[in-house]
């Protein structure tokens, strides 16, 4: 089994994010947040490695990543794949 190169990032991020921030806060920060609900109205998610969700948009079909805290749970930072 391969050593995953982004296992330190990502758990630094998970502590970084998961410091239960209000949707208010977020949006502060990072501009568009989604609740579960939203995130399955909006996007079809493709895989998820926390704290990043890969996500394909309904609308135009885009693909991209967002970010998530645990709780409470919320989407966000956008990211489309260039």
């Amino acid at each position: 089994m391969k050593a995953d190169a982004t296992e330190m990032v990502r758990r630094q991020r998970l502590i970084e994010l998961n410091c239960g921030a209000e949707r208010q806060e977020l949006e502060r920060s990072y501009g568009k947040v989604w609740n579960p609900k939203e995130l399955a109205e909006t996007f079809r998610v493709v895989g998820f490695m926390a704290p990043f969700v890969v996500v394909r948009c309904k609308s135009d079909d885009k693909t991209g990543s967002l970010e998530f805290q645990h709780f409470p749970r919320f989407y966000f930072n956008w990211r489309e794949d260039i």
